[in-house]
């Protein structure tokens, strides 16, 4: 198939023609993934929110549910689930409610894994430089973000955060470089 795309004033890229067999209009079906995203209290808190989109921008990843909100305790207890008896539960659900938390859908080719990449391990004493832990997290309890650790973990974790009505689907115009066909 043949794409071009062009620069058209304020409306930015647009498609001049699609691959073959795509309709206007359809979501690309290709191999890609969705996973969830959330800055935690202690990002929002630090300002860093527009500093980990960007990190996930110029991987390529596109950008598909945005959204802060004020977590319960409900919607805390139902995400953490699996943590429910280790022994930090409990300061786990004070802390991610104590304020505003950034919920993200981005979505890309093999995005779950490189998203864990991109965060670093949980513990930032253990993150590399460059990751977004080892670049600003400053202890286990206050490690600035959430990334979904598995495909079906993100599939559940979204489907909690967000109401398919949420989640957009759309064309960017670099998709064709940045998604692996």
């Amino acid at each position: 198939f043949l794409t071009v795309y062009s620069l058209s004033g304020s409306r930015g890229c647009r498609s001049l023609s699609r691959p073959l067999g795509r309709r206007q209009g359809m979501p690309w079906t290709g191999r890609q993934e969705r996973t969830l995203i959330a800055v935690k209290p202690d990002g929002v808190q630090r300002r860093l929110v527009g500093q980990i989109i960007q990190r996930f921008e110029q991987r390529g990843f596109k950008l598909v549910g945005l959204k802060m909100v004020q977590a319960s305790h409900g919607i805390l207890s139902e995400h953490y689930g699996e943590l429910r008896t280790k022994p930090f539960f409990q300061s786990l659900l004070t802390y991610m409610s104590s304020g505003p938390v950034v919920v993200m859908v981005w979505e890309g080719h093999n995005v779950v894994q490189a998203s864990r990449k991109m965060v670093g391990q949980t513990n930032p004493a253990e993150a590399p430089a460059g990751t977004i832990r080892g670049d600003f997290s400053v202890h286990v309890s206050r490690n600035v973000v959430h990334a979904s650790d598995s495909q079906e973990g993100a599939q559940k974790e979204i489907q909690l955060w967000f109401p398919a009505k949420d989640l957009l689907d759309w064309d960017c115009c670099d998709q064709i470089y940045t998604i692996e066909v």
